[in-house]
């Protein structure tokens, strides 16, 4: 009797075996697309059923209406959700030893701490804490625990003791001169710091990803072409842009994103590039390429999976510049007045510095430690995601 003989390298059809693989989708793009199904039907819903003053959640008892922002956003979290939570939850193992790397770099696990409560106020902060309202009459009150001279106010909702207007908690972080509630203009602006953070992202992945995978691996007038498209993208004045297109349609978020995200994607694409042509002399690509994968495989199975470590660093780096530029268009009366986000909160407050600097304080410090964050989490991922870091301490 013969015993069961494997298969030699040479004896084996590679080819049928990758073309066998190549159509079978992975458990995350079958979640992504079970999970987007139901929100394109929502949208379509709200677009083409209900009546144009009806808010899209009013069904399950929320006054709120989901905008093309919000369903994009949603379908970024999604996106994130399988493709990064999801894997790194079926290996443990893997994602221990990037956790016991990451938490060496000690300002990176406070600074994850922090996002994780931007985060998390950004999705249900605005659920529980009302939406902050114009009121002059309680204009420039204190924070708790502070005081301010009580011509300064003109009605005091704290105690009003020895020609003093003493804070409250019922404002813990004071009001503008409007009236508006500081604290609760950071938790809604920490909902618009998310949107930006998730959807640019998301967009300048797909684009730059895409482009820099196809110009390593096509070569020749496709690589020349696409360079010098990447070329022109990167020299382009991105504000001279959106200030046209505000002058035309007029401010928005969703302009916001749109123009910037389409204008970032040129480094990330340059980047993905060099890191595809590294990739693509390593030995195992090789073989790969001699067992008959065809070079769409290669790129999908060995390239993009050796470089997202890179790719998700790079891209962690982008979000603190278009949240610093969103704030400061804000700021300087350029951006979209009904969205209450950091930096319109400072820019409320830059003619009372003298007598109410909290107003551009806990709005200012909010954004500095989130843009500090980000950075201190992009330098600690290098790290705890280079292939190397595992081989020095094997």
């Amino acid at each position: 009797m013969t015993a069961n003989r494997p298969d030699r390298f040479d004896e084996v059809e590679w080819s049928e075996i990758s073309r066998s693989r190549w159509f079978e989708p992975s458990i995350a793009t079958v979640g992504l697309v079970a999970t987007l199904v139901p929100l394109v039907v929502l949208a379509g819903y709200d677009r083409a059923v209900l009546p144009a003053r009806t808010p899209t959640l009013a069904v399950v008892g929320l006054e709120y209406d989901l905008t093309a922002v919000d369903y994009l956003f949603v379908a970024t979290l999604v996106l994130f959700a399988w493709y990064l939570v999801v894997p790194l939850a079926r290996h443990p193992r893997m994602t221990q030893r990037y956790w016991r790397e990451f938490r060496r770099n000690r300002p990176a696990v406070v600074g994850l701490g922090w996002l994780g409560i931007v985060f998390v106020g950004g999705l249900f902060g605005p659920l529980v804490v009302s939406a902050p309202e114009q009121s002059v009459l309680i204009g420039h009150q204190p924070p708790a625990f502070l005081s301010v001279d009580a011509a300064n106010v003109a009605t005091c909702v704290g105690e009003l003791r020895d020609g003093r207007c003493h804070g409250t908690l019922t404002h813990p972080l004071g009001t503008t001169q409007g009236g508006k509630d500081v604290f609760a203009g950071i938790v809604y602006g920490m909902r618009i710091s998310v949107k930006i953070a998730f959807i640019t992202t998301a967009i300048v992945a797909a684009i730059g990803v895409t482009v820099g995978t196809v110009s390593a691996y096509a070569g020749g007038w496709v690589d020349e072409i696409l360079m010098r498209f990447v070329d022109i993208v990167l020299s382009f004045p991105t504000l001279l842009m959106f200030l046209l297109i505000l002058y035309i349609y007029g401010a928005g978020l969703g302009m916001f994103i749109l123009v910037f995200s389409l204008f970032a994607w040129g480094g990330t694409a340059r980047y993905v590039r060099s890191k595809s042509l590294s990739v693509a002399e390593e030995p195992f690509v090789d073989a790969s390429r001699m067992s008959g994968a065809t070079t769409a495989q290669v790129v999908r199975r060995h390239v993009v999976p050796n470089t997202a470590s890179s790719i998700v660093t790079q891209l962690t780096l982008l979000v603190p510049g278009f949240l610093l530029a969103e704030a400061q268009l804000a700021f300087l009366g350029l951006g979209d007045s009904a969205v209450p986000s950091w930096g319109q909160l400072i820019a409320a407050g830059r003619s009372d510095l003298s007598f109410a600097p909290w107003i551009v304080l806990a709005p200012g410090l909010v954004l500095f430690a989130t843009i500090l964050s980000f950075n201190f989490l992009g330098d600690a991922l290098l790290d705890a995601l280079n292939p190397e870091t595992e081989a020095e301490n094997q």
